[in-house]
């Protein structure tokens, strides 16, 4: 698994990690690539063996003390990864994370989610990382509803659009590293609505340093600009480790430290229309202003 192999049989263990016992240890990164010459290394020097039929917990390596029963196990590895079809042995992370793999079903650039059903996992979700996209809420707000609206990933990483105080609030977590806001300057009017964030790229990711694209982020009441904010990085793969969407509410340890979960939406909630076009609100007023502002 991105170069760490390992083996087990007749109650013992072999284990080769890559890049080392740790990234401080190897002084490497994840995601190094393996050479011929690296693999030659860590088969001659970097195997471990455990006797787990004894010792489950692995905490004694058996490589130096029985060196027969080791290269014994190396050996069976190597049986079992050609007839398995593993070789050639990867150690690439990052760009295995981004292969696109098969779905059943087609791209869609518009994808419309409802309250009360269960999470959406991230395989089955619209994807929105690195790309302009839009979060429209359709609601009939009344003064002190409040909650998650719509919500994917969890406390390690993932975004967030919610009702608090009245006013709509969007929150990027990136990688519990920092939290990007974007606050109306307004409080929502009563009444049946659209409440819409959107994401505009303003720059490309930079994968190799973990950084998703950068942005514009803009929050909008029934298309009338009422907050924004600059993202300067975003999260550029996954949300969170197990983080799906979930729509009315942030279940389990919740995205933004600025609510309690599961932070349940006390409003009507009727849906949440994610779209992924690129198309997105005009406002030549504000680009005008943005202009005069450079002068």
């Amino acid at each position: 698994m991105m170069g760490h192999r390992s083996i087990y049989h007749d109650g013992w263990k072999a284990v080769c990690p890559w890049p080392g016992p740790s990234f401080t240890e190897a002084g490497a990164g994840f995601g190094e690539p393996i050479s011929a010459e690296k693999l030659t290394e860590l088969d001659a020097k970097h195997w471990e063996l455990y006797h787990v039929a004894e010792d489950f917990a692995e905490n004694k390596d058996l490589a130096s003390e029985n060196p027969e029963k080791l290269i014994e196990m190396i050996a069976q590895w190597y049986v079992e990864a050609g007839k398995y079809n593993v070789m050639p042995v990867d150690g690439s992370g990052v760009s295995r994370a981004l292969i696109v793999r098969p779905q059943i079903s087609e791209d869609r650039e518009s994808y419309v989610y409802y309250p009360g059903t269960q999470t959406i996992p991230h395989n089955s979700a619209v994807k929105v990382q690195n790309r302009s996209h839009s979060f429209t809420a359709d609601v009939d707000f009344k003064k002190g509803d409040e909650g998650v609206l719509i919500s994917q990933g969890g406390n390690d990483g993932g975004y967030t659009l919610f009702i608090k105080d009245d006013k709509l609030h969007y929150v990027h977590n990136y990688v519990e590293k920092e939290f990007y806001s974007v606050e109306s300057t307004k409080s929502i009017p009563e009444g049946r609505q659209k409440l819409r964030f959107e994401f505009e790229v303003t720059g490309k990711p930079d994968f190799a340093k973990g950084k998703g694209a950068p942005g514009l982020g803009q929050l909008y009441f029934d298309g009338k600009l009422v907050g924004e904010s600059e993202i300067p990085v975003t999260t550029p793969m996954l949300y969170g480790l197990t983080g799906g969407i979930v729509v009315g509410r942030d279940p389990g340890a919740p995205v933004s430290p600025e609510y309690n979960p599961p932070f349940k939406y006390t409003g009507t909630l009727f849906n949440v229309t994610v779209d992924v076009s690129g198309d997105l609100i005009e406002d030549h007023e504000l680009k005008f202003r943005r202009l005069l502002a450079r002068q």
